[in-house]
């Protein structure tokens, strides 16, 4: 699935394409946190991974942001906005996190760019598809984009 992603971003997008390795669905954004706090948040996020029901996403529409683009996916259940809430309940409570006033929209970012191209691509073929697992990690800002690195992982469901 991802490598399906890639190949169409490379094909339709503009600017920086997302690379693989990067794509993902953010749960929680915490932005910079003191190295003393990760043990808490790996707890918390693992706790709330082994909780989760069975996701199921689907692409339904390319969006853009002034910076990105994405493909927002429905949310089949609502598996992935439970999981969502429960992630930012738990990082609230260490402290670590305070949940945004808008509501948490399920998408994947596939471009990244300095102006806003108006693309109107269509969409790839993916079909349904559901992330075996989630995981906390590090961004890091480089010339070409973030770059994000696994501190660890934790399957869906347990």
């Amino acid at each position: 699935m991802l490598d399906r992603i890639a190949n169409w971003g490379r094909a339709e997008l503009a600017e920086r394409i997302v690379e693989r390795r990067n794509l993902h669905v953010t749960l929680a954004f915490l932005g910079h946190r003191p190295v003393e706090e990760l043990d808490g948040i790996v707890a918390a996020m693992r706790a709330a991974a082994t909780a989760a029901h069975p996701i199921a996403f689907e692409p339904v529409r390319y969006r853009e942001t002034r910076s990105v683009g994405m493909l927002v996916l429905t949310d089949e259940a609502g598996a992935a906005a439970s999981l969502a809430a429960e992630v930012a309940e738990r990082l609230a409570t260490l402290g670590v996190y305070e949940p945004e006033a808008r509501p948490w929209l399920p998408h994947l970012t596939v471009v990244r760019f300095r102006r806003r191209p108006h693309l109107d691509p269509p969409l790839p073929p993916l079909g349904r598809f559901s992330p075996s697992d989630a995981a906390v990690y590090h961004s890091v800002l480089r010339s070409a984009g973030a770059q994000y690195e696994v501190v660890e992982s934790f399957a869906l469901g347990g």
